[in-house]
């Protein structure tokens, strides 16, 4: 019973990566619409349009951490389905591209910080031994949205006409007010009760509601972990010497997990199959290949990342996403068949699932101790969210039909993207800790010394 409490707990506050998910990627079946709708150069449409939610993200991510740990993990999963609500109504009404791009940075603020306080709140409720599969559960609702967002552009399209894509921003109004109608029914997270509010009494409840049965010595770990963090500084700041190791474990994790590529692809799949010979109807069923493999093969990752841990999990990734990307790259440069360059993108997209996707929310989660957690999650989500925007934003330069670097032939493109994961494996041999089935105030004790 308290097993499937804690998974239901966790169900509800990942499904803020659904939204995330689906908000993400229902731009790429816009796109081509908007161009034609309302003319934008490509340097307006890279980074008012396609870009627009990603620097919200940015913003979202880099702030999200303040309320988080002011007001508390549950309050701010509610206030975040509000954004992602606003923002779908506000941009399938939106009468011109900077009425449409306000609205889209509103609900990248929502994906920020849901990046932030949902792995975190998972985190902090789960027990050392599911903490890995529950945590990728938020990752898995990502992928799902992803997958359902193509299915949406798919049978939305020829649904309203040219309003085709204001039907596909705007449905995901409907599952932002159910997931936000759900949040109200969490508990909070008990860390946060015991380290920012000492109400020992309501944390103890929750921990023995999700399973802690000596909740008493769970607690007094949990005290002395923050005590500990107290006598070497109260008030150290985030980036000093003491914490240089883990920072830089959480920046490296989500800079390679943008330059492998992965949202240039699910941004630009429709327009990436185009280049191939695969008409508009048929990108957009192409896209849906992607989810769909994204969605199997996320599986897998939730399988593994605690029987196997998280390290083998990016060792398995990395040399799938280097012969993936390699190929691909091969493919595009000697015109090889269509089927041959999807088959390669869907072993890289498979290749992403089950390790970078399925890795990088639960380790950045893991390894920041108590005090500093949410700021932690925000620094991670905010490098990784600064590269997103970055990758969306110059790739008009590169794909744009008229003016493009690489219009006729985007190989370099993915040759880049596969050196990266060359360095990525690197670092993962080299550097990465293992976090599989380690409470995480011992994994606080490994890394900081």
């Amino acid at each position: 019973m308290k097993k499937r409490r804690l998974l239901q707990w966790s169900i509800v506050a990942a499904l803020a990566g659904f939204i995330f998910g689906f908000d993400t990627v229902v731009i790429s079946g816009a796109n081509l619409p908007i161009k034609n709708l309302w003319h934008t150069s490509p340097i307006f449409h890279g980074f008012f349009i396609m870009s627009m939610a990603l620097w919200g993200t940015l913003f979202g991510s880099l702030f999200g951490g303040i309320p988080i740990e002011k007001y508390g993990r549950k309050s701010v999963l509610f206030w975040i389905g509000i954004f992602f609500a606003l923002s779908s109504i506000g941009s399938a009404l939106a009468q011109d591209p900077y009425t449409f791009s306000f609205f889209r940075f509103v609900g990248g603020i929502g994906i920020g910080v849901s990046s932030v306080v949902a792995p975190t709140y998972i985190s902090e409720i789960s027990t050392p031994i599911s903490r890995g599969r529950l945590g990728a559960l938020y990752q898995f609702n990502i992928v799902f949205g992803i997958l359902f967002a193509f299915l949406s552009n798919y049978f939305l399209q020829g649904f309203g006409g040219i309003n085709d894509w204001r039907w596909m921003l705007g449905v995901l109004a409907i599952p932002a007010l159910i997931y936000t109608i759900m949040v109200t029914r969490l508990p909070e997270s008990p860390r946060w009760l015991i380290t920012k509010k000492n109400d020992l009494k309501k944390a103890g409840e929750i921990l023995s509601l999700i399973g802690i049965t000596e909740v008493e010595k769970e607690i007094e770990i949990i005290i002395q972990a923050n005590s500990h963090e107290a006598l070497q500084g109260e008030k150290m700041s985030f980036f000093s010497a003491k914490y240089k190791s883990i920072i830089w474990l959480a920046f490296l994790i989500a800079f390679f997990n943008q330059l492998s590529g992965i949202n240039f692809i699910l941004y630009y799949a429709p327009e990436i199959l185009s280049k191939i010979g695969l008409g508009a109807k048929e990108s957009l069923l192409n896209s849906i290949a992607i989810g769909g493999t994204n969605l199997i093969f996320t599986f897998f990752g939730l399988y593994f990342i605690d029987r196997i841990g998280r390290k083998k999990l990016m060792i398995i990734g990395s040399l799938g996403y280097i012969l993936s990307l390699s190929a691909v790259s091969y493919c595009f440069a000697a015109h090889a068949s269509p089927f041959l360059l999807m088959f390669f993108l869907l072993v890289f997209i498979a290749s992403h699932a089950i390790g970078q996707g399925a890795v990088i929310w639960v380790f950045i989660s893991e390894i920041f101790p108590n005090k500093i957690r949410a700021t932690g999650q925000s620094f991670g989500a905010s490098v990784h969210w600064v590269f997103a925007a970055i990758i969306t934003l110059v790739t008009p330069y590169f794909l744009d039909n008229e003016k493009g670097i690489f219009k006729d032939n985007p190989w370099p493109i993915f040759s880049f993207f596969a050196f990266m994961m060359c360095l990525q494996l690197i670092w993962v041999f080299m550097k990465m800790p293992e976090t599989k089935g380690v409470s995480l105030e011992e994994i606080e004790k490994r890394l900081i010394k």
